[in-house]
């Protein structure tokens, strides 16, 4: 029986699967990473899990045009854009800036080589709290699951679960 192939059972301790590669800042083992999409306040709206080598910008457009409608309070249209982004410096390519741009959304991205860091660091906290709620779920910080459909779907149900928490209690 060889791992890997369709319709074979695998170990549970072997590693790998779907939507995992080598991660650089890990020696080099496999991981995965989360992309988040998430308001001023960190309330995750959209997740994407990809490999661990893939660059982040890669991930701007998708993420963007699978953000579900968000209806909030009064009349009118549910929002199926943000008014700004926030990004760090992997983010400062052109092929993202003009996406952002033709579908009107401001970016707040910071330059490579001029802008610094620091005044980045007052919205990316946000989104790092909210990674950290993601990755309080055992079952995605250790990635146990193989198949790119279950880790997605785990992932959804992750961000279900703390957009549930954070509901007002009345």
């Amino acid at each position: 029986m060889v791992a890997g192939q369709p319709g074979l059972r695998q170990r549970p301790g072997e590693k790998g699967g779907e939507l995992t590669g080598p991660n650089p800042t890990d020696r080099g083992k496999a991981g995965s990473k989360y992309h988040l999409l998430v308001d001023a306040h960190g309330l995750p709206l959209n997740v994407l899990v990809s490999a661990a080598n893939r660059h982040d910008s890669l991930f701007v457009e998708p993420i963007l045009d699978s953000m579900p409608a968000i209806k909030r309070g009064g009349r009118g249209h549910p929002r199926r854009r943000p008014v700004k982004l926030h990004g760090d410096r992997g983010y400062d390519i052109p092929r993202v800036r003009r996406y952002l741009r033709r579908r009107g959304i401001t970016a707040r991205i910071a330059r490579i080589g001029r802008d610094s860091s620091a005044r980045l660091g007052r919205h990316r906290w946000v989104v790092e709290r909210t990674l950290g709620w993601l990755l309080s779920y055992k079952r995605l910080a250790l990635r146990y699951d193989r198949t790119a459909v279950t880790i997605t779907a785990l992932a959804r149900l992750a961000i279900t679960l703390i957009c549930a928490r954070r509901l007002p209690t009345n």
